[in-house]
């Protein structure tokens, strides 16, 4: 495949989604006020009420369309297929919260996502979490890959405990120059997946550091 050509196609696979991007909220978005420190700690045989923030809102909703965008352009016979499935598994919007829902599930003895703020407190929990998450994906005018993951931990009364978070960004070399090969270019893609791998278990560590930390205090106090 010429060169010129391989270029545009990458062109046309993410160039719809470079202004889809979404703006990451400041943390006040994924905090309740005011905010007070509570004294309970974190157990493992504790249930878990997950609320999903404005930014991972967002998040999904611009995974989806690069997804989708991306296996549209899976179906184009002319686009190598190392490129477009690269496109397609650095974009799965399922990548990252079955993630982070899994690492709770391994630390908590129930966990539960609410669509609101009404339902997690009659649903009364034993901890509240408020999952804040942002990705940014390369694209035609977008070198830099980002993603941010946190989870604060907030007690039945909704005083803060304590987060766990993960975090991860490059700055890419551009796809669309000339002369590189299609395996050049899809390895460079599959960093943005290698990334977002990164932070989750970045994310993991913080999680496991937390938890711990209130077993170790919860051992002093007894």
């Amino acid at each position: 495949m010429r060169i010129s050509t391989l270029l545009a196609l990458v062109a046309v696979l993410t160039g719809s989604v470079a202004a889809t991007a979404p703006a990451y909220a400041a943390e006040q978005s994924c905090h309740f006020l005011p905010v007070v420190d509570s004294n309970i700690g974190l157990q493992h045989a504790q249930s878990v009420g997950v609320l999903y923030s404005e930014n991972t809102l967002n998040t999904l909703e611009y995974l989806e369309q690069y997804h989708s965008v991306a296996l549209n352009g899976a179906k184009n016979p002319a686009l190598d297929s190392r490129i477009s499935n690269a496109f397609v598994n650095s974009s799965d919007p399922k990548l990252a919260i079955n993630w982070l829902m899994g690492s709770l599930h391994k630390e908590f003895a129930s966990v539960t996502v609410y669509d609101n703020l009404d339902a997690v407190v009659q649903a009364h929990p034993d901890v509240v979490v408020m999952l804040d998450t942002y990705s940014r994906l390369v694209s035609k005018r977008n070198n830099q890959v980002e993603a941010r993951f946190m989870a604060k931990f907030y007690d039945s009364n909704l005083q803060y405990i304590g987060k766990a978070e993960g975090s991860r960004e490059q700055q890419m070399p551009s796809v669309w120059v000339h002369g590189k090969a299609a395996p050049e270019i899809a390895a460079q893609i599959d960093r943005q997946t290698e990334l977002q791998l990164n932070a989750l278990k970045q994310f993991d560590v913080s999680l496991k550091a937390l938890v711990s930390s209130s077993d170790v205090a919860r051992l002093a106090n007894n």
